[in-house]
């Protein structure tokens, strides 16, 4: 990493050297304008709408538009004797909460590292940060602009986190805000049932941007004269629900399939979306069988139903073939007798 800043942390009457670094990078494809016919890069001039000559930099000033064709042009002079804090100073003004500090006024965030000498008393305001559990205030000056950030500690790293002043935070002024609805408690507790089905920890790692892995595998193709593979199409979103409950209840239903949970409610009535999904399981599970396969196993079925009932009867009859067995042994034996 290359430092962008050096200045110093202002804590009292401390003062701790620091570099200043980016702390987040973006991942984006980034594109040149070229020519279609033979991929020359598309260059753009800076002309004078008025002369029409192209200027350097050097010849160029920060002009204000005040309305009516006016301009106010500035020129660096003008912008030296801005009241601005020193341009090499993080002046610490108070500690807080870090709940306080609303997340949507975070903006840009920059690692500290201390420099020379100044690695004890860095290492003494992380530990007292992080003990206090709170977060600083601090006013600095970056790119010559005054910004407003907060201190706070990662992974055993001063972390300054810029933010957006409060005037730039803008008001959500929607119709619907103004309207009186009103949200049955069953359907409340059953988009309750739904969050908490589909509650988990946080963890970064597991979420990708899979536009840009596509995207990347699309730019490589055409590098290697590969072919180049449509990625698979994600599941459509869900139509919007007409019965909000039932929506809520089959959304339930499959978070709970999702993560391996029996369905609720034990004989519950299945979901369309869960009596689907069981239904896609039975037929993989289940070997294809061929059409004669199919025919014969009705009259497989029948005859076996014949076999039990034979063996059946022959139980049955069984005893009474013994004993007439028995009634002609006697009567051959009483014959001999009285010859």
């Amino acid at each position: 990493m290359r430092a962008i800043w050096k200045g110093a942390v202002s804590f009292g009457l401390v003062s701790i050297g620091v570099k200043v670094y980016s702390a987040t990078e973006e991942k984006d494809i980034r594109f040149h304008q070229v020519h279609r016919e033979d991929g020359g890069r598309i260059r753009y001039k800076r002309t004078c709408s008025v002369c029409g000559e192209e200027v350097t930099y050097d010849d160029i000033a920060k002009g204000y538009d005040i309305g009516g064709g006016e301009m106010v042009i500035l020129t660096d002079e003008d912008f030296a004797d801005l009241p601005l804090s020193t341009s090499h100073a993080i002046d610490v003004l108070e500690f807080v909460p870090a709940e306080q500090v609303d997340p949507i006024l975070y903006n840009k965030a920059y690692f500290l590292e201390p420099e020379g000498s100044a690695t004890k008393p860095y290492v003494l305001l992380r530990d007292a940060l992080s003990d206090s559990e709170r977060v600083a205030i601090v006013k600095v000056a970056l790119r010559q602009r005054e910004q407003l950030a907060t201190l706070r500690v990662r992974e055993g790293v001063l972390l300054l986190n810029t933010m957006l002043w409060p005037d730039e935070i803008r008001r959500p002024d929607f119709g619907f805000l103004d309207e009186d609805l009103k949200v049955r408690p069953p359907e409340l507790a059953m988009a309750s049932s739904l969050i908490d089905s589909m509650a988990g920890e946080f963890e970064p790692d597991a979420f990708t941007d899979d536009y840009r892995a596509a995207l990347q595998e699309v730019i490589d193709a055409k590098v290697e004269g590969r072919e180049v593979v449509q990625p698979e199409e994600e599941e459509a979103a869900p139509a919007a629900a007409v019965d909000l409950m039932a929506a809520l209840k089959a959304s339930v239903e499959r978070a709970r399939a999702a993560r391996g949970e029996a369905p609720s409610g034990g004989g519950a009535e299945p979901t369309p979306i869960s009596s689907a999904r069981s239904a896609k399981k039975a037929a993989k599970k289940a070997p294809a069988r061929k059409p004669a396969e199919k025919k014969a196993e009705p009259a497989k079925k029948t005859a076996a139903k014949k076999t039990p009932a034979k063996k059946t009867a022959e139980k049955k009859a069984e005893p009474a073939r013994k004993a007439a067995a028995k009634k002609t042994t006697a009567k051959k034996t009483a014959a001999k007798k009285s010859a």
